[in-house]
């Protein structure tokens, strides 16, 4: 066999390999949420990027197109599951002894809407069986970076090189982004008289009117919040915008919108609690 033809195999097997051991991890982490890691499950997620513990590709080119596909089908799971989706990932060993050994890596892709680039150097060390590996150097670049609540978290988790910390919280902080923008999408499809997206479907709000009452809006507002520690909090809240003349004539009716915006919102949730606004708007009462 063509010892180039083989070797592209191979490489190509080791970049998809790495890559899912990283999803992997995700997906555990994900499934972990509400608990802390032990130091043995930080080793090992932290190790995942290394992608040195594969075995080596063997047999026949037949042989290397199925372990390839079947890669690339977990791959494409889980990039579905999470939410993330690679661009592209290289690493440089920087130094390498017997027990010590230290790399560069970078990753970029997308969470989501969201894109990021990260970069670290990881060492590890090992002593007998025991294994140590710590992250360092670690910076992040994030578009949406300009939200204070990101920037404060992405400087929390650079300084501490919380990375796997970074990853989970993209995961459900994007998932919420995205959770955001099908949901807006879905009532400016369904209503769209009624409806209005004036920063589109990546803003947080929406702008609800009746056609029939000159001047009378409703504008939903959801922020995410995001804090250092990683928690990710959707807040919802409701603002009106109401003529002098409806407010003398229905002070009462109209000063209740937002309370029973809110207890709607937390009895049958976001969704429900838009629809029932909508419905209520359109018919004038």
């Amino acid at each position: 066999m063509d010892n180039s033809i083989c070797q592209a195999y191979e490489d190509e097997i080791q970049a998809l390999e790495e890559e899912i051991k990283l999803l992997r991890e995700k997906y555990e982490d994900i499934q972990q949420e509400s608990t802390f890691f032990s130091d043995e499950e930080i080793l090992k997620a932290i190790k995942s990027f290394q992608g040195e513990t594969r075995e080596e590709a063997t047999g026949s080119p037949s042989d290397l197109k199925a372990q390839l596909k079947t890669l690339e089908t977990d791959l494409s799971f889980l990039m579905k599951f999470t939410g993330f989706q690679f661009t592209s990932h290289s690493k440089k060993t920087v130094e390498k002894t017997r027990n010590k050994t230290v790399q560069k890596h970078r990753l970029s892709g997308k969470c989501h809407s969201l894109s990021f680039q990260v970069e670290f150097q990881l060492l590890q060390m090992q002593s007998n069986e025991k294994v140590s590996a710590v992250v360092s150097d670690l910076s992040i670049i994030m578009e949406s970076r300009e939200d204070p609540d990101v920037s404060k978290f992405v400087s929390s988790a650079e300084e501490h090189g919380n990375l796997l910390t970074f990853f989970r919280s993209l995961s459900t902080y994007a998932e919420w982004h995205e959770h955001r923008r099908r949901t807006f999408l879905h009532f400016k499809a369904k209503y769209p008289d009624i409806v209005t997206l004036p920063e589109g479907l990546l803003g947080d709000f929406i702008i609800l009117r009746n056609s029939k009452v000159s001047g009378f809006e409703l504008m939903i507002v959801w922020k995410i919040h995001l804090d250092e520690e990683g928690t990710t909090t959707p807040v919802l809240d409701l603002l009106t915008k109401v003529p002098e003349q409806v407010l003398e004539q229905r002070m009462t009716s109209v000063k209740s919108i937002p309370s029973s915006f809110r207890s709607t919102l937390g009895l049958f949730g976001i969704e429900a609690a838009i629809e029932n606004l909508i419905k209520v708007l359109g018919s004038g009462k």
